[in-house]
């Protein structure tokens, strides 16, 4: 393992009796790096991260947060994290303002520049009261709590929970920054999309099993999806069966539907000189089906 580890887990393992929530993970993420922790709902995420935090106590393994021990230096760390649950609880009479301001406290201080400049970021109204505010826009205020310290490991917990699309882009944008700037993001999600546009590597868990550490890029690679090409003939499905990553071929007429892995400029190319191509769509696989595709050996052997 790298000695600029940010975060490193040795044997992470969390049991509650017979119920094996998280086994020997080891991870190794680096300074400077958006790390995705990708994983169905139920698939030992969160258990990771609190676990990893020294929030509930680890059956077995160690991690440590910028070389610290996070059992032995639980308090300490906290000076360097700024981290987002995936419950986050605010007290529903404090407005916006008043919650950061507690956070802030708790911290020694806050750049309130730097605050307002979040809030402008992610569209945040600070000053109604949190129970007044919808899901979306309470999370905004967990964000700026996360982000306002600017921290050197930043822990989030599905952050774009109720968040509109636009916020969204520019929370990835602000991830990406914090990368940018040498410190860390560790990032938890079972949205696949999310986590192809904002991260540099992708763990995979399932069952409390690491089943996968990848790029993004091989991640995407293997992505299956759905295409569904109009062609200018009718379609013949041993054309389309005899291209690499191409398989669960349908043709009807002139309109021919398969599941493809790969790239797609491969798929077009394999398809010119034969066909002209009126129209066409494709629809990622969600993440569970991405799971099932590739992952299926090391699930059984789990």
């Amino acid at each position: 393992m790298s000695d600029t580890s940010a975060i490193r887990t040795e044997g992470l393992t969390k049991h509650y009796g017979k119920v094996e929530a998280l086994n020997d993970l080891d991870l190794d993420i680096r300074a400077g790096e958006v790390f995705g922790f990708l994983g169905p709902n139920g698939a030992g995420k969160t258990t990771t991260i609190r676990t990893m935090m020294d929030e509930i106590r680890a059956t077995r393994g160690s991690a440590t947060i910028l070389g610290m021990d996070t059992h032995a230096k639980s308090v300490e760390i906290r000076k360097y994290i700024g981290y987002l649950p995936g419950d986050l609880a605010m007290y529903p009479n404090l407005t916006g303002k008043d919650t950061i301001t507690y956070y802030a406290n708790l911290r020694g201080g806050v750049d309130w520049k730097h605050v307002d400049a979040l809030a402008d970021r992610l569209d945040a109204d600070l000053s109604k009261k949190v129970g007044d505010l919808s899901s979306g826009n309470r999370q905004k205020v967990g964000l700026i709590q996360a982000f306002m310290s600017t921290p050197q490991v930043l822990i989030m917990d599905e952050p774009s929970t109720g968040l509109d699309p636009l916020v969204q882009r520019e929370l990835q944008k602000m991830m990406r920054e914090v990368a940018d700037e040498g410190r860390t993001v560790f990032l938890s999600s079972h949205t696949l999309s999310e986590v192809q546009r904002v991260a540099d590597r992708v763990g995979i868990i399932r069952h409390g099993h690491l089943v996968a550490l990848e790029t993004v890029h091989a991640l995407r690679a293997k992505a299956m999806r759905q295409v569904e090409l109009e062609l200018d003939k009718p379609a013949d499905v041993s054309v389309f069966e005899a291209i690499d990553g191409v398989s669960d071929v349908k043709a009807q007429n002139n309109h021919v539907l398969m599941t493809f892995g790969g790239d797609m400029g491969t798929l077009l190319k394999a398809v010119e000189g034969r066909y002209a191509i009126v129209d066409i769509s494709t629809q990622s696989a969600d993440l569970e089906e991405i799971f099932l595709t590739y992952y299926q050996d090391e699930e059984a052997s789990a």
